[in-house]
């Protein structure tokens, strides 16, 4: 059974149509067509996000076999999947301009994200000095949870620039931003002891080579 085949028994074991997985792809569905009909193939890429999308690796996508055989399932842990919501959440809230909610408490900027049995909450006081949470719960039960203290320290700070780090932000790095990103005049740098279970996180911006934002942060699993 060769890429094409497996692709689409991926697709329909998902109830996906051709147009859904290009969409989910930022691809046209011609593309889609293409591949399933043996007349083109994924840049590497893209065969990850098929790898994630459908819990597949990439060997059973790529390795051609003689006769068809079940996918080779990857079994997501919760974990993995807290991972990838958190990120989920982090790219349609505060780092995307999106979903910001009625303030929970005084004075505070309150962002919400839901998908099915999954949310998302961050809430933050301040402006120049701020403080925050933000928490993710399953099934109404909260896994996981980070607190934040930040400040900016000179006038070139650009929030646009610190939203478009937290949304570079990985499955490798998924705690606030990526721990290198670059844009211009701009540097964000990020450093996390731990993992996912127990960190603790500094990050900062320079522009210019001169700092002008900081933020301590520390979060975790919940049990």
């Amino acid at each position: 059974m060769n890429f094409s085949e497996k692709l689409v028994i991926l697709r329909r074991t998902k109830g996906w149509s051709q147009e859904e997985l290009a969409g989910k792809l930022n691809i046209s569905r011609q593309a889609v067509a293409k591949w399933e009909s043996g007349f083109g193939f994924p840049d590497i890429g893209n065969l990850i996000s098929i790898s994630n999308m459908m819990n597949v690796t990439l060997d059973y996508l790529v390795k051609e076999q003689e006769c068809a055989v079940a996918p080779i399932i990857k079994e997501e842990t919760q974990v993995e999947a807290l991972i990838r919501f958190r990120l989920e959440a982090n790219v349609n809230t505060y780092a995307a301009f999106a979903n910001e909610v009625n303030s929970t408490r005084g004075d505070s900027h309150d962002y919400h994200y839901e998908r099915g049995e999954w949310s998302y909450h961050d809430t933050y006081v301040g402006g120049e000095q701020f403080a925050g949470e933000e928490a993710v719960w399953r099934k109404g039960t909260v896994l996981y949870a980070m607190n934040y203290l930040g400040r900016v320290l000179d006038q070139k700070f650009s929030g646009n620039f610190l939203k478009e780090a937290l949304r570079a932000a990985d499955e490798k790095h998924p705690f606030r931003g990526p721990e290198f990103y670059q844009s211009g005049e701009y540097l964000y740098r990020s450093n996390v002891t731990g993992d996912i279970n127990w960190y603790t996180g500094y990050e900062e911006i320079f522009c210019n080579d001169e700092k002008v934002y900081e933020c301590y942060f520390h979060g975790g699993l919940m049990k």
